[in-house]
């Protein structure tokens, strides 16, 4: 291994590491709504974010780690909830979720650093493949039915997952041209990992 590939993939695990940070300090800004166990929460924030910054594998790989580090009981979950509870409560679907999510959102964010095209990362990969596996194991958890999980898991995050997207975007474009990700960023090879 060259030394400029083990100091990306040093870079890589450090930058990894801060974004599943970043994302639980986010988890922390939730939100309750009366009608719904699910919280508005900033969680997706850091999944937009984290796929951005650090692009497909990287990105994944750090919300990965976010989600096993709530599932080992770190209190890092929205409201800081930890533990296996969580992924097997009702809003276990949206953290699986998170984690292709931060991958779909890197994917889009590959390339020259373009605000319309973050901003449609962050809602593929931030906001809709969230939205479906967490609705539907909200379904299950509470017996919902599909449009009863859609009103209740996904119609009250639209207006507010949209507001992250462009806010995600401009703060991922201002942080690209002030410090270039690219080496890490760039990357798509499952060997970078």
């Amino acid at each position: 291994m060259a030394p400029t590939s083990a100091r990306t993939e040093v870079r890589g695990l450090v930058l990894a590491a801060l974004m599943a940070a970043v994302t639980g300090a986010l988890a922390y800004v939730a939100i309750p709504l009366p009608f719904t166990q699910v919280p508005i929460s900033g969680q997706n924030l850091g999944v937009m974010l984290a796929g951005l910054l650090l692009g497909p594998w990287w990105g994944g790989f750090s919300i990965l780690l976010y989600v096993m580090l709530v599932a080992l009981g770190v209190p890092i979950g929205a409201k800081g909830h930890a533990g296996l509870g969580v992924l097997a409560g009702p809003t276990g679907g949206y953290l699986i979720g998170f984690i292709v999510g931060a991958f779909i959102t890197g994917w889009f964010a590959r390339g020259k650093p373009v605000l319309w095209r973050y901003i449609l990362g962050c809602i593929a990969g931030g906001a809709l493949a969230a939205y479906i596996p967490g609705a539907w194991w909200l379904a299950r958890v509470h017996h919902l039915t599909a449009t009863q999980a859609i009103v209740q898991g996904v119609l009250p995050f639209v207006p507010g997952d949209l507001i992250k997207a462009v806010l995600a975007g401009m703060i991922a474009l201002g942080i690209e041209r002030a410090y270039p990700l690219a080496g890490v960023r760039s990357g798509t090879d499952r060997r970078n990992l």
